[in-house]
């Protein structure tokens, strides 16, 4: 089983970064890595049990990706794969936020466990982290450009 944990104070407020990260449906219109996000059937992209469907950029496909839990007042949320062009299994992913008092700034977190073949866990392991920290830092890039 692959985990991943990937953590960043970012210079955004929690509430700055909670709304920025808590629209499940809006993955491709900010993170570099992928395009073409929507929410199946229409959705609202809060709604527990919705499905974001999006597409790799350099080509690796599709995934399709279901809401879990979305809480507002923990500023955490949780989904899970249904599907990914790669072979993986049972993923699960949650990410949540808490303050930074000093400078109000705002801590992330976001982890994720699940099955894929041993030959393949290191770089389905960077693969993780590297989409992680970058929703992070395009927190960090989306704040710059509102100041």
């Amino acid at each position: 089983m692959a985990r991943v944990y990937v953590s960043m104070v970012m210079n955004a407020t929690l509430d700055e970064a909670w709304a920025y990260l808590r629209d499940f449906g809006a993955l491709g219109k900010y993170h570099p890595f992928f395009e073409n996000s929507f929410i199946e059937d229409g959705k609202p992209s809060d709604q527990i049990g919705c499905v974001r469907r999006f597409s790799v950029r350099d080509g690796g496909g599709y995934l399709r990706e279901q809401l879990l839990a979305l809480s507002d007042d923990e500023h955490r949320c949780r989904y899970k794969i249904l599907h990914i062009d790669a072979p993986w299994t049972n993923y699960v992913a949650e990410m949540h936020l808490l303050p930074v008092t000093e400078g109000n700034r705002c801590f992330g977190e976001w982890w994720a466990e699940w099955d894929v073949p041993a030959d393949e866990e290191a770089e389905a392991m960077e693969r993780v982290k590297g989409t992680f920290r970058t929703f992070f830092e395009c927190v960090n890039a989306h704040h710059e450009r509102r100041k």
